[in-house]
C-alpha cells in the first residue's frame, strides 16, 4: 500500500501503443488501466521529480478523452501542460516515460517536437481556450468536422486571458469543448441532491438527443411553434437558474454541463459524447481531487504539485531548507517587521517563491492575486502609489507576461516598488517553457529601473535591505538553488561591482551564478601562474562608469552570462565599449537565439560554456598558445 493506493502490475499498459488501443476496453478494464497509470506516475516522479498531484488528478479524464475523441485528428489542448503525463503515456510514450525530465528524455510539459498528439508547447497558464478556439475556427473555415478540446483548471481561471477567450468563443459556432477541471474552488455549486442528479442526467447523450428532437418538433408547429419553443426555453432556464447558482458560462454563450465526478469514467465518457452532439461551444465542468490515489499528495497537493525526488513510502524529499527562495522569504519577513510599509504580492506562488511564512505572519500585507501576473505587477504599482513599499515575487519565466505593465504602469509612473525575480537563469528539468533567460533583455529595456543580480545569500539580503531604503523601481533577480560556494579569499562586497586579480592578461566580466564558476576557473589558472582578471557585476543596470574605465585597459575581454544573448547585458556592454573607442578583442558567451531544452543545471552550464571547467579550458588553451 502507498497511502490508500495498492501498486498493480502494468499488464494493460504494456499493450497500449496508441489511443486506439483503449477505445474498445470495458470500463472495468479502463479502471484497471488508471490504477496502472497511477503506479507509473508515482514511481517515475519519485525518481525524476516533476508535477505529481496535478497529474494524479486527471488520470480518468485523460483516459476518457482518448476513449471518446480521435487524437490527433481531434485536438486536445492542455492548459499549462504540466498535467499531460497520462496523455503522454497513452499516446505512444509509455516506453520512454522513465526518461521524463531527464536530458534527452521526454519533456515534463506538452511538446510538439515529441508527438503529433501535443498541439502546443504550454508552460504558462490560461492560454488553452484562446489557442483551442483558434484551432476550432480554422477547422470551421476549412470545413473540417474535427473537435477541439481545451482542458483548463479552476486555478487558470484566475488569469484574465481565459476570460478574454471565453468571451470571444462563446459568441461563435465553433466546435469547441472546454473542460473545466475543478479541483479546489467551487465555481457553480449546486443546491441539493436533485440538482446533482439533474447535472448527471443533463450530461447523458440521451438527454441531448431527446432535447434536439423535441425542439425540432415544436419548431415545426405552424404559427405557434417558435414562440412556444422560446417560452419553454425561458421557463426551463428560470427553473435551472434556481438550482444552479452560476450561469456565468451560459451567459457567455457556452452550453454548460455539470458538474460531474471527474473520476467516474462512465460519467465522463457519456458527458464527452454528449458534448460532441452540441452544435456550438460547450463547457463541461468536472470535479477532481488533486493528488488522487496517493495519500501524501491528496493531503498536501501544493507540496506535491512540483516536487523533487521523494521517498514513496513516506513522501519525504531530501531537499534542504535553505535556498534562494527561502532566504528571500525570511528577508522580506524581517523587513516587514521593521517597516510597516513593506508588503508582498505573488501570483499563486506563495510556496514556490518563499512567501508562505510572510502570508502567515503578515496576512494583512500579503496578496496572492492568483495566476494573473499582469495584474500582480500593476496592483503592486498601485500599492506603491498608496504609500506602501511592495515587493512582487514572480518566477522569471512568468514575469515575461508583464512586459507592458512593467513599462506603462511601473516605470512610467515612477513606482516605488521591488520586483523579486525568482528562478533567474537556467532552471533545469522544467525545460524550454520555464528557463529564466528572457528577464534580463526584457528588464534592460525598461527605463528608470535598477537591477541587481545576487548569487550569494549574504548579497540577496543586502540588496533587498538596500532597495527598501531607497525610492524607485528595483528588480532583484536570483537563481534557483542553494548558496554559491566561493573559493577561499573571494568575497562579494556591498558595492555595485567587484574586481579580482587586477592586471591579468585578460578580463572576464560576468554576473549572477556564473560569477562563482568564473572565480573557481580564475583561481585554478592562478595556481598555474596564469593571471586572469575577473570583474563581477553585482548591479547590471545601471553599470557604473568605473567599470568601463577598468575594462578599457584590457586587450581581451570575455563576457559570460546566463541569458539570451540578444538584448543582454553583454550586448549593451559591448556597445558601450565600442562607443568609448575600445579596439581590443571582445567575446560574448551566452545563449544565442534559441530555446533551451530540459536538462540539469550543471549539464546546461557545461553545454553553453558557462561552467568553471569550460571557462578554465578556454583561457588555459589561449594562454598556452
Amino acid at each position: 500500500m502507498i497511502g490508500d493506493f495498492t501498486l498493480p502490475n502494468n499488464n494493460l499498459l504494456s499493450e497500449i501503443k496508441s489511443p486506439d488501443d483503449i477505445k474498445n476496453l470495458s470500463f472495468d478494464k479502463l479502471s484497471e488501466l488508471c490504477a496502472e497509470i497511477r503506479n507509473v506516475l508515482i514511481e517515475t516522479v519519485s525518481n525524476n521529480g516533476g508535477h505529481l498531484s496535478s497529474n494524479l488528478g486527471v488520470v480518468e479524464l485523460s483516459v476518457a478523452l482518448h476513449k471518446v475523441f480521435n487524437s490527433p485528428k481531434d485536438k486536445i489542448i492542455w492548459d499549462v501542460g504540466h498535467q499531460v503525463y497520462t496523455h503522454k503515456i497513452l499516446t505512444g510514450r509509455y516506453d520512454k516515460f522513465s526518461t521524463l525530465r531527464t536530458e534527452g528524455g521526454i519533456s515534463g510539459f506538452s511538446s510538439p517536437e515529441e508527438s503529433e498528439h501535443d498541439i502546443f508547447y504550454s508552460g504558462h497558464s490560461s492560454t488553452s481556450v484562446s489557442s483551442a478556439f483558434g484551432v476550432a475556427m480554422a477547422n470551421r473555415i476549412n470545413g473540417k468536422k474535427d473537435y477541439t478540446v481545451a482542458v483548463i483548471g479552476d486555478g487558470a481561471l484566475t488569469g484574465g486571458l481565459a476570460y478574454e477567450a471565453l468571451n470571444n468563443a462563446g459568441r461563435s459556432k465553433a466546435r469547441l469543448i472546454v473542460i473545466l477541471n475543478d479541483n479546489k474552488m467551487s465555481i457553480s455549486e449546486n443546491v441539493g441532491g436533485v440538482a446533482r442528479y439533474l447535472a448527471v442526467i443533463r450530461s447523458k447523450p440521451e438527454y441531448f438527443r431527446l432535447k434536439a428532437k423535441t425542439e425540432s418538433t415544436i419548431n415545426k408547429v405552424p404559427v405557434i411553434g417558435k414562440p412556444l419553443a422560446k417560452q419553454i426555453f425561458d421557463l426551463k432556464t428560470r427553473i435551472k437558474n434556481r438550482m444552479y447558482k452560476s450561469t456565468f458560462f451560459e451567459d457567455m454563450g457556452f452550453r454548460y454541463m455539470g458538474p460531474i465526478d471527474g473520476h467516474n469514467l462512465e460519467q465522463l465518457s457519456e458527458a464527452l459524447d454528449s458534448a460532441k452532439l452540441v452544435n456550438g461551444p460547450v463547457l463541461l465542468h468536472i470535479n477532481t481531487i488533486k493528488g488522487k490515489g496517493y495519500d501524501f499528495a491528496e493531503k498536501s497537493p501544493s507540496e506535491f504539485h512540483g516536487i523533487s525526488k521523494f521517498n514513496i513510502e513516506n513522501g519525504e524529499t531530501n531537499i534542504g531548507s535553505d535556498n534562494f527562495s527561502s532566504v528571500f522569504g525570511s528577508t522580506v519577513c524581517d523587513l516587514a517587521e521593521k517597516d510597516k510599509r513593506v508588503c508582498a504580492v505573488t501570483a499563486a506562488m506563495a510556496l514556490g517563491t518563499g512567501l508562505k511564512d510572510f502570508s502567515e505572519k503578515y496576512p494583512d500585507r500579503f496578496f496572492d492575486v492568483g495566476i494573473a501576473e499582469e495584474h500582480a505587477i500593476t496592483f503592486t504599482a498601485g500599492l506603491s502609489k498608496g504609500g506602501m513599499k511592495p515587493v512582487a515575487a514572480l518566477y522569471s519565466t512568468f514575469l515575461q507576461r508583464s512586459f507592458d505593465q512593467l513599462i506603462h504602469d511601473c516605470s512610467l509612473q515612477n513606482a516605488n516598488m521591488i520586483i523579486a525575480v525568482d528562478r533567474a537563469g537556467f532552471v533545469g528539468e522544467d525545460g524550454v517553457t520555464h528557463q529564466g533567460l528572457f528577464d534580463v533583455p526584457m528588464l534592460l529595456a525598461v527605463p528608470n529601473i535598477k537591477i541587481y543580480s545576487p548569487f550569494t545569500f549574504k548579497r540577496i539580503k543586502f540588496d533587498f535591505e538596500s532597495a527598501v531604503k531607497q525610492d524607485g523601481l528595483f528588480a532583484i533577480r536570483y537563481p534557483r538553488g542553494n548558496d554559491a560556494e566561493l573559493p577561499k579569499g573571494y568575497q562579494i562586497s556591498e558595492n555595485d561591482f567587484d574586481l579580482f586579480n587586477e592586471n591579468g592578461a585578460a578580463l572576464i566580466v560576468t554576473y549572477g551564478r556564473i560569477s562563482a564558476e568564473a572565480m573557481f576557473a580564475v583561481e585554478k589558472l592562478k595556481s598555474e601562474n596564469k593571471m586572469i582578471s575577473l570583474l563581477v557585476l553585482n548591479c547590471i543596470k545601471p553599470i557604473p562608469k568605473e567599470v568601463f574605465n577598468i575594462a578599457l585597459t584590457y586587450r581581451k575581454i570575455v563576457f559570460y552570462e546566463e541569458s539570451e544573448k540578444a538584448g543582454s547585458v553583454g550586448t549593451a556592454f559591448a556597445e558601450t565599449l565600442a562607443v568609448k573607442g575600445y579596439n581590443g578583442k571582445f567575446e560574448h558567451i551566452a545563449v544565442n537565439d534559441e530555446f533551451v531544452q530540459h536538462a540539469s543545471v550543471p549539464a546546461l552550464l557545461n553545454k553553453y560554456g558557462l561552467d568553471r571547467e569550460s571557462i578554465y579550458n578556454k583561457f588555459s588553451e589561449k594562454l598556452n598558445g
